[in-house]
């Protein structure tokens, strides 16, 4: 149902945004479930996030203890964040998943050698979450079909776009 114009202008729903993604996720793993869990964050944090100071490039997940958390994730922080907080760029974040896809995590990491990746970090209705995925890493032979894959996906565009 359309809301009513008001002013000359709509207000428009809070969108998806992304703030950080790990591109390398998909170039080095085989992504074969994804979740979407939330972050505990500190304030300046938050803060970072608001100006896409992040980083997830060489962050992965672990579970440990029955929770799930995020090492190596680099939020750099803004100068006029905090005045009585030091913070910790790179500091273990929890991450909060419900109890059934912790145990399902947890039970194909251990059990089927599994990795957990981060894929990428977004606002979802004003709070920060993280697209994780379960992964198996893929072998040289596969990454170079990948890279086969993706240029010839980039050359017949171009044939495509220089045809017509």
């Amino acid at each position: 149902m359309n809301q009513p114009k008001r002013n000359g202008k709509q207000k428009e729903a809070p969108a998806d945004r992304e703030i950080a993604e790990n591109r390398r996720a998909r170039f080095e793993y085989f992504i074969e479930d994804r979740f979407e869990a939330g972050i505990v964050l500190l304030g300046w944090e938050v803060k970072s996030l608001r100006v896409g100071k992040a980083q997830i490039t060489e962050a992965y997940v672990i579970m440990k203890n029955g929770e799930a958390w995020l090492l190596g994730a680099h939020f750099n922080p803004l100068l006029s964040a905090s005045t009585h907080v030091v913070p910790d760029a790179t500091r273990t974040r929890k991450l909060l998943l419900s109890r059934r896809q912790i145990d399902l995590l947890r039970g194909k990491v251990e059990r089927s050698g599994y990795t957990i990746v981060p894929l990428d970090l977004h606002w979802t209705h004003g709070r920060a979450k993280l697209n994780i995925g379960l992964a198996k890493g893929k072998k040289l032979h596969d990454k170079r079909n990948t890279e086969k894959d993706r240029d010839w996906q980039r050359e017949k565009g171009r044939t495509m776009r220089h045809d017509s």
